[in-house]
């Protein structure tokens, strides 16, 4: 009796060895799958961050771009206005110079004209004389 009881507790300890080690595998088969899945969500995040990432960073270099294009732009319209006030003010002396330019031409035209008149007066006075007196 007692052979059969060491015996059943020798299969019986056998049993449960075997099914310890079908529960291990099993166990360390759920945490394969279960790590596996985690590797996978994990790359996936890391998939998506990873991507927002890269969006933010190109929505970032947009903005800058943007703000580059527009400073430029800026600096452009002030060039513009710069080199039309100068070009206007160049152009005001320009006309300045030349209306004195053509005032003094003008001053001198009358002075020549005003001498030949006064020799012509001049001559026709003794002109007129000498008839006279001839007469």
């Amino acid at each position: 009796h007692e052979r059969e009881h060491d015996r059943e507790i020798s299969e019986l300890i056998t049993r449960h060895e075997e099914e310890m080690e079908k529960l291990r595998a099993e166990l360390n088969k759920e945490q394969q799958l279960l790590l596996d899945e985690l590797r996978q969500q994990m790359a996936a995040t890391h998939k998506a961050e990873i991507e927002q990432a890269q969006l933010q960073s190109q929505a970032l270099h947009s903005l800058e771009l943007e703000a580059l294009r527009l400073s430029l732009n800026n600096m452009h319209t002030s060039q513009l206005e710069l080199t039309q006030s100068n070009f206007r003010k160049e152009k005001e002396t320009a006309l300045m110079e030349l209306r004195e330019m053509l005032n003094d031409k003008r001053a001198q035209e009358v002075a020549i004209l005003q001498s030949r008149h006064q020799l012509e007066w001049e001559r026709i006075k003794e002109q007129c004389l000498k008839e006279k007196e001839d007469l």
